[in-house]
């Protein structure tokens, strides 16, 4: 069931509610996706854990997806700080565990796993259990982020901090032509995010803006501040693949290695950044590790 639940300012945000096919829950799953995406890239996923037996939420985040924009144009992707999505996701969570079964589990991917990080090592939300997909923990390809933040916070003060950082295609409102070699190498699943994106014209957006890598840049490097990480102690999968070449795993291996109740399976050059999205065989490695996971979880041990 589709709907939206409210922010505590108000603002209305998109939410999907799915139920268990089991008489009883074996317990629930949030999931929050990435940036400039929506939960209808995931349904296929979502279905599936709710084939076994879990009930399954996934919600926008503010600015994205059918959730408003908060940038000067309908495609870029704006924030004025990743702190207003925190404060999102407590709210939400507040809500969600009080009216679903627990135990209770976290999941995101690139982004939304980013900040669901985040609010787990401030303490915003207790999740019993959290699944990282290609959390973003660094950009790829960059220089360290000592050295990119600067760069990006002189860029943000240059000009209008919701204007795009990036170019997005030669074509207003299309995305580039080699964008789905980023994402995935299935490309009956990259048409399938581009049938909803035709379907439901709401839901494109385009480059991020210099408030969101200057505050990314911001909120990544708090993250790897001392002690940081390392009070992140809930029981935590992440999946990763080396060739990503959206996020660093360089510093999601370094994450993994700091958290004490972290897991890290790793692929290779079969997969790239949407491994939930990926062709069958890294798909199928990627939900047997969620569901071993999650068997655990929802056994108590």
């Amino acid at each position: 069931m589709e709907g939206c639940w409210l922010a505590p300012d108000g603002h209305p945000i998109r939410r999907i509610d799915l139920e268990s096919r089991q008489a009883a829950a074996r317990g629930s799953i949030l999931f929050l996706p990435g940036r400039g995406d929506f939960y209808e890239k995931y349904l296929e996923t979502l279905d599936h854990w709710v084939s076994q037996g879990w009930r399954v939420t996934a919600s926008d985040w503010r600015g994205q997806a059918g959730s408003g924009r908060l940038g000067a144009d309908a495609v870029t992707g704006h924030i004025a700080d990743y702190s207003q999505w925190i404060d999102d996701l407590a709210a939400l969570w507040k809500e969600w565990t009080a009216s679903t079964p627990a135990p209770h589990v976290l999941a995101g991917h690139s982004m939304g796993g980013h900040l669901i990080l985040r609010a787990v090592a401030e303490g915003r939300v207790q999740p019993d259990a959290v699944v990282l997909s290609a959390p973003m923990l660094g950009f790829a390809g960059a220089l360290p982020g000592a050295l990119m933040h600067p760069l990006a916070r002189l860029m943000k003060a240059l000009g209008d901090p919701r204007r795009p950082a990036w170019k997005w295609s030669e074509k207003p409102g299309e995305p580039p032509a080699a964008r789905g070699l980023l994402l995935t190498h299935d490309a009956d699943r990259y048409a399938d995010e581009l049938w909803w994106r035709a379907e439901r014209p709401e839901l494109v957006m385009g480059p991020g803006s210099w408030s969101w890598v200057e505050r990314g840049y911001a909120s990544m490097r708090a993250l790897f501040a001392p002690g940081v990480l390392e009070r992140v102690r809930t029981p935590t999968l992440i999946l990763a693949t080396t060739h990503d070449k959206l996020v660093s795993y360089r510093a999601i291996a370094a994450a993994a290695a700091r958290m004490p109740g972290a897991e890290l399976v790793t692929f290779g050059g079969e997969a790239a950044h949407e491994i939930l999205r990926e062709a069958d065989p890294v798909r199928d490695r990627a939900l047997g590790a969620i569901d071993r996971f999650l068997g655990h979880i929802a056994a108590g041990r």
